[in-house]
Order: structure tokens, then C-alpha cells, then sequence
């Protein structure tokens, strides 16, 4: 069932994100002093497991609850350029291998600590340092390819790189790259990916006063906050309570009850059900679609024939309308429809074709049946081993045992594991699996480098192709933005003549607000901001 267009914002793209603003309803709760309470009901079911830190955690509820915390030095704008934030200005030297920021001197952290270059130095080399173990945020500064930062004044700092590094700014608007307060990381990095009051500490509008793992997180306005994009001052609400409710069902329940204002993350058959007083936004993720990672170094995937027959045996456009009620759209590419450089030549390319996926098995040697009709060479059945980090949506499970049926049908057995962080990590480290499965947002289209090169932390399909590896080491070098265009549309050709990710859907962050709340924006990746929430 579609949501009624009135309560719509499907799919939303980039250029117009963070112009959206919901409907503005009287209602209670709210202060006409600027005080009152937000009750924001996510997801968060992994954030005690160490996640509390967007500068070592990918999940995307890390950097989407610390975002109210950790201040950028740039702001992306909805279509795509970049504004101040902490840095006033900035140059870009030596052809993008150098980036100069001049910072405002007015900042401050939380703890009353000064925002300078030596924080800016401090919390970068921080996150470079191999000892933190930051995987994403590393990568998004530059990896391998950063030089270091330097203290050329207390308000000055140079970012430098051994090679131009195009992503940069983008990575540098994003909460991973947000900042710390010097004190803390001098005296307690070792707790950030815990957290907690006087640990997560930043610059940001909100200061996290109160935390109970697993339950809830109590962020208390900033009243000195002056500093936000596009001048955005202290917040107009005093307090926002972050309540942690990882069943999709009790998150709509309570935004539906008038327990909480807004929640995030509501599968689209619950959006559907909401009563017409929630206003319904769907914002379509950028990045890397929910797909399939096939082992093409372990198993039945190192032969190319078995992962093209595996992708064309799977009837992703009737899966994918029938179990999201036709609110996310079917992905063609590794990269989504609303992530820059998406080449969109590939709708269409490679159809549900059992048929042809046959033919392709027949082609690899598995033209062999046993006793209950799958595939066998040289004695061997023809079977695949999917590991999945729980907890999985209801959804996502659906969408398993479909995928599972379709290969059935073409004698290739799916088994299913679903495990826990700690039993996940056992196979996913030494890669001893044949497939398994995640999204990865993101608004670069240089995130493909952490899943195609062969050094990548999320290369799960453990692709080693030095053509590969050099275009994408052409993409974060070159700084036109048609010919970055071209080099993302060949690598997005590559998989889909050599399948090593099989991309299924595109999923968006739906969010159901409650009339009390009115003046929300989103940021790119469809998070909810609040600097112009009032209460009504």
C-alpha cells in the first residue's frame, strides 16, 4: 500500500533535502521562553556495542544521534557546494592535494575548552592514527593518502595529502570528521566509542548530559551555540531525549501515542498504517544500495559464470515491490539513483532471467541433480552460505527467503546464517564466507573504494583487480567533476559485467513526525537537524 500522497516525500532528491520542512501544527509540549522537550524514538539496537563514536563506528545511527554534538568545518548545501561552518574560509592548494581552512575564533567546546587548529590536528591525527582502529572516517580522510595537518596559526590549519584528494570537503561536512574536545582525547579516547557525559564532547548545539545504554540519551541545549550553518544559533528547545527502541512496531506506536514527537527508521508498511496527524517523510539514501557481497575468493563465486547465473536467477523487482509496498526503488548499480556519478545507462540491463542463469550454471559444469533438485559437480552441491549481522527487519528477512526461493528454482542452494556481532566477526574477518549483505550510505561516490579496492576495510567480496584499484585511485585524484563522472561510470560497468555486488534496493530513512514538531530540515543522507525545530 502506497502512502497517501499528502503525507509523501518519496524518493526526495539531493538538491532538495534539507529544504524540507514539515507541516507546522499546534499542538503541546513546548515553551514560549524556547523551552520544552523533544522525545526522538530510533533504532539504535547496536549503539553499546561501541558505537557511541562517529569517528570509529559506520553505522549510520552513530553519526546521525552525534551529529546534535559534533560540529564540521564546512556545510554541504542541498545542492551539493559547500558553506562555512567552524572553518570561516578555505583554499584548496597544490591541485586539490591541500586544503587550507581559516577557523572562526569564537568557538568553544562543550567543557570550555577553545575550538583551534591544535583541536582540529588533534582530532584528525586521531583518527589517522592506526591505534584508534577508525576504518570509515580513516578512509574518508584520505587513508593512505594523508600527510598530515598542520598548526600554521591558532586559527589557521593545512590539511595536506600525497596526492589530490577530491573527496575531501564532502568528508569534511560529516559528523565522522566532526570534532572532540582536546581534553577528552587526551584523557578519555579510550571511552568515546562507549560514550557518555563529559566523554562525548564537542561544539555542537546540544551537550550529551545523560546516557542508560540500551534505553536512552539525553541531550541538553548548548545556550552559547553560535556557530551552526547558515548562522544557525542555540537551539530553540531545551532538551532532546533520544529514546532507543529497536522494534520497528514500538517506534510507530509511540510517535502514533504522542510519546515521542518523531521517529526514525519505520519500515514502509508501518509508514503506510500511520494516522493523517503524523506527517510521513522518506528521504532515499545515497550511496551503495542494500545489496549482496558475493566471496569471489572462497567458494562456488570464484567462478564469474556462478555470479552472473546467481544475479539473474533473482527477481528483484517483484521481491523488492511486493515486501517495501513499492516505496523503495529496485537498484541497478552500486551506486543509488540520487548519489552523484550514478549511471544510469544500467536500469534495465540485467533483467530476472532464470533462463539465461541456467544456461550460465550448465556453462560452469553444475548440470548434475541430486534428490532434491540441486546442482551438482564432481560430487558437490552446488550451495552458498550467507552470513547476516543481527538483528535483521522483518523486511530483510522476507526479502532472504525470496532471493532464497529464486535460486532454489535454479538448483543453487542459499543457507542462511544469522549471527551475533562477536560469531559474525569470526567469518567476516578471515573471510570465510560465501555471501552476505548490507547498505552503506554515503554522498562521495569514492565510498566504492572501501568495497572494491583491494586493500578496502569493506571489500567483502574481496575484489583484487588492478584495473579496479586504479580507477579508483583516478576518482579521488581527479578534480573535474565530468571526468570524476566518467571514472565512477566505469566502475559501475566493472560490476556489472563481473558481479561482485549484486545491488537489490535502495532504501530510504523514513521518519514520522508528530504535530507538536514543526521547522525539522534533513541532512543529505535524510538525518533529521534541529535547528529550527520549534514546539508547538
Amino acid at each position: 500500500m502506497p502512502f497517501s500522497r499528502s503525507r509523501r516525500l518519496l524518493p526526495v532528491a539531493l538538491a532538495a533535502v534539507a529544504a524540507v520542512t514539515l507541516s507546522s501544527c499546534a499542538g503541546s509540549g513546548g515553551d514560549a521562553d524556547g523551552g520544552g522537550e523533544v522525545v526522538w524514538a530510533i533504532e539504535g539496537a547496536n549503539l553499546s556495542a561501541g558505537h557511541m563514536d562517529p569517528q570509529t563506528s559506520q553505522l549510520d545511527v552513530s553519526a546521525m544521534i552525534q551529529r546534535v554534538v559534533l560540529d564540521s568545518l564546512v556545510h554541504q548545501e542541498p545542492d551539493g557546494t559547500f558553506s562555512p561552518w567552524l572553518a570561516e574560509d578555505w583554499e584548496i592548494e597544490d591541485d586539490g592535494a591541500a586544503y587550507v581552512f581559516t577557523l572562526r575564533d569564537d568557538v568553544a567546546f562543550h567543557d570550555g575548552e577553545v575550538f583551534d587548529a591544535t583541536a582540529v590536528k588533534a582530532n584528525f591525527d586521531r583518527i589517522a592514527d592506526p591505534e584508534t582502529a577508525s576504518a570509515q572516517a580513516a578512509s574518508m580522510l584520505g587513508g593512505e593518502f594523508y600527510a598530515g595537518t598542520e598548526v600554521v596559526d591558532e586559527d589557521t590549519v593545512r590539511v595536506s595529502f600525497t596526492q589530490p584528494y577530491a573527496p575531501f570537503l564532502q568528508a569534511a561536512s560529516t559528523a565522522l570528521l566532526g570534532f572532540y574536545s582536546p581534553a577528552v582525547l587526551e584523557e578519555s579516547a579510550d571511552q568515546l566509542k562507549a560514550g557518555g557525559p563529559g566523554i562525548t564532547v564537542g561544539t555542537g548545539p546540544f551537550e550529551l548530559t545523560e546516557y542508560t545504554p540500551d534505553q536512552e540519551i539525553v541531550y541538553t541545549r548548548n545556550e552559547d551555540y553560535a556557530w551552526g550553518p547558515s548562522g544557525a544559533d542555540a537551539a530553540q528547545f531545551e532538551t532532546l531525549r533520544v529514546e532507543i527502541l529497536p522494534e520497528a512496531a514500538v517506534r510507530a506506536g509511540v510517535v502514533e501515542s504522542g510519546e515521542a514527537d518523531l521517529a526514525s527508521n519505520i519500515p514502509p508498511n508501518l509508514a503506510a498504517e500511520l494516522p493523517d496527524s503524523l506527517t510521513v517523510d522518506s528521504v532515499e539514501y545515497p550511496g551503495l544500495p542494500y545489496s549482496l557481497y558475493l566471496n569471489e575468493a572462497y567458494g562456488v563465486f570464484a567462478d564469474e559464470r556462478v555470479r552472473q547465473a546467481f544475479s539473474r536467477a533473482i527477481d528483484v523487482d517483484t521481491a523488492v515491490t511486493e515486501i517495501f509496498h513499492g516505496q523503495f526503488p529496485r537498484a541497478w548499480s552500486i551506486l543509488g539513483s540520487t548519489t552523484p556519478a550514478y549511471d544510469a545507462s544500467l536500469e534495465g540491463t540485467w533483467e530476472f532471467d532464470p533462463d539465461e542463469a541456467g544456461r550460465l550454471l550448465d556453462e560452469a559444469g553444475w548440470t548434475a541433480r541430486d534428490a532434491e533438485g540441486y546442482r551438482v559437480k564432481d560430487g558437490t552441491r552446488l550451495s552458498a552460505r550467507w552470513i547476516a549481522w543481527t538483528p535483521v527487519p522483518d523486511d530483510r528477512v522476507a526479502l532472504a527467503n525470496a532471493i532464497q526461493s529464486d535460486l532454489k528454482a535454479v538448483g543453487f542452494e542459499i543457507v542462511r546464517e544469522v549471527l551475533e556481532p562477536g560469531a559474525y566477526n569470526e567469518q567476516y574477518g578471515p573471510k570465510t564466507f560465501d555471501l552476505t549483505d548490507w547498505g552503506f550510505s554515503g554522498v562521495d561516490p569514492d565510498l566504492l573504494r572501501s568495497h572494491l579496492a583491494t586493500d578496502g576495510f569493506q571489500n567483502a567480496s574481496q575484489v583484487s583487480d588492478p584495473a579496479v584499484d586504479a580507477l579508483l585511485a583516478q576518482g579521488i585524484a581527479t578534480t573535474d567533476p565530468d571526468a570524476r563522472a566518467d571514472i565512477y561510470a566505469q566502475l559501475q560497468q566493472w560490476n556489472a559485467q563481473h558481479v561482485a555486488i549484486v545491488p537489490l534496493y535502495s532504501p530510504s530513512l523514513i521518519t514520522a513526525v508528530g504535530e507538536t514538531v514543526s521547522g525539522l530540515t534533513y541532512d543529505l543522507y535524510g538525518r533529521p537537524l534541529f535547528y529550527d525545530v520549534t514546539l508547538g
